[in-house]
């Protein structure tokens, strides 16, 4: 537990596993109220089973697979997720594990890692599977424990043989890494790292800390991979009251384009030279956001969807008491290279007082022509939305479990289609595998993809 940094009164989800967290706190000043409408055109929801499980007619659960041992502690709960061929990579705080998706149905355990750490987001590309740490630990490898606390960053792993994963090597970053993102050139894997911070005491994260750190990883030789810039993306830094530093960044390198959610602000990137990335257009919105959190363009880089994690992640912010402007969905477009807040987009679904509920992570349905999301929203579930009207968001379908029992941080973390199903990281339960069958995304079903990591953008 790293509740002495900063990034620890960030990440609520981390400090509510064995405490309620202090240091998240509601947004301050006057209900703002959205500059768009909001309607649901989703079908009327209906329990679809007796584990509280609620669902719109167009979506249904298909499978579910509990957390593996040795990670199905309390405290070891599933994060990220990244896609590989037939394979499905599901990051934890106690490793990660890889399944078989080739009947999306009937997943199959192919193997677990263990490899303590948090939060352990995970990508993968070609044989290569990369880690996010960021907790101080031993030392860089899986075994290093955390005792002396002197190391966090990048652990790199060797995924040739998916039923046996080798650890190759791991980079030290100040901070360590709280997410990353993969900008491939060639035989050359860029990895953005973002993290909170500094920390004046910290043994890893002291001042000055830059806003992204480049690791630069030779696909041909992964072991010697290393920092080779710390750009400060803008030295005034950002509006955040609790932290310096960026907590996500997409990438879009078809069109040389990054966005960036970097706590108190979204940072539009032009990434033509991965390693000098440079700033188009810094935004601020201290009336509606607390925390930027991630970011998503639509297929052809003319929007933005910035995410806001009202509370870190930690508390009920789906409910009549919190604005519908916090907490939620931004959506931007992109007019001659800058950044036009349209609308915001919130599940309509009100949550229980005891459900951690707030815009998390998601990703595109490939529909061609259309703007279409699905997103994770913790205890709020998943929700399947349509942006493509952007100052009228509307969701088309949702899936949500009831309450968590016994209370504490739970839901979904991650939730992102891939090749026909929407696959959701739930904290607690597992890996769920979803369907959605509706005549906007039916056509979604005819693109494929060779791998998926969210962070990286592919058009379609």
């Amino acid at each position: 537990m790293i509740s002495a940094k900063l990034r620890g009164a960030l990440l609520c989800t981390v400090l509510l596993l064995t405490s309620a967290c202090a240091a998240g706190q509601s947004a301050s000043g006057e209900s703002t109220p959205a500059t768009s409408t909001q309607e649901t055109s989703a079908p009327t929801g209906k329990p679809s089973s007796d584990d509280g499980v609620m669902t719109s007619d167009n979506v249904k659960l298909v499978a579910q697979m509990p957390r593996p041992a040795p990670m199905n502690g309390r405290d070891d709960i599933n994060t990220d997720l990244a896609f590989q061929g037939d394979y499905a990579y599901v990051g934890n705080f106690g490793g990660f594990a890889i399944y078989d998706i080739s009947e999306p149905t009937k997943p199959q355990l192919v193997s677990t890692v263990s490899c303590p750490a948090q939060q352990n987001d995970v990508s993968v590309y070609g044989n290569l599977l990369v880690l996010s740490i960021d907790e101080p630990r031993g030392g860089e490898e899986c075994d290093s424990g955390d005792d002396s606390r002197e190391w966090e960053g990048l652990r790199i792993f060797d995924i040739t043989d998916k039923k046996s994963p080798k650890y190759i090597s791991a980079v030290r970053t100040d901070c360590g890494s709280h997410t990353h993102t993969m900008v491939p050139a060639g035989e050359t894997l860029y990895v953005y790292v973002s993290s909170p911070g500094p920390e004046p005491e910290s043994k890893t994260c002291p001042p000055p800390h830059e806003l992204i750190q480049i690791v630069e990883i030779p696909t041909k030789s992964p072991q010697s991979a290393k920092i080779v810039a710390k750009p400060d993306i803008f030295p005034e830094r950002q509006h955040s009251e609790l932290a310096s530093g960026c907590h996500d960044i997409t990438a879009y390198p078809e069109k040389k384009l990054a966005a960036a959610a970097c706590f108190g602000d979204g940072v539009l990137l032009d990434i033509s030279d991965p390693v000098n990335p440079k700033v188009l257009q810094q935004i601020t919105d201290t009336e509606n956001f607390q925390i930027w959190h991630s970011a998503t363009f639509n297929n052809d880089a003319t929007k933005v969807v910035f995410s806001d994690e009202l509370g870190g992640g930690g508390q009920a912010t789906c409910d009549s008491n919190t604005p519908r402007t916090k907490g939620a969905d931004a959506v931007y477009d992109i007019v001659n290279g800058k950044l036009e807040r349209r609308g915001y987009f919130k599940i309509p679904r009100d949550q229980q007082e005891n459900e951690n509920c707030v815009a998390h992570n998601g990703s595109l349905i490939p529909v061609p022509g259309k703007d279409v999301m699905v997103q994770s929203w913790y205890q709020g579930g998943v929700s399947i939305w349509d942006f493509t009207d952007s100052a009228n968001p509307k969701e088309i379908g949702y899936f949500e479990r009831g309450p968590f029992p016994g209370g504490g941080i739970a839901g979904s973390w991650s939730a992102y289609y891939y090749n026909g199903y929407i696959y959701s990281s739930d904290i607690m339960a597992g890996l769920d595998v979803l369907q959605i069958n509706d005549p906007l995304t039916d056509p979604a079903k005819k693109v494929k993809m060779d791998d998926f990591n969210v962070q990286t953008q592919k058009s379609y």
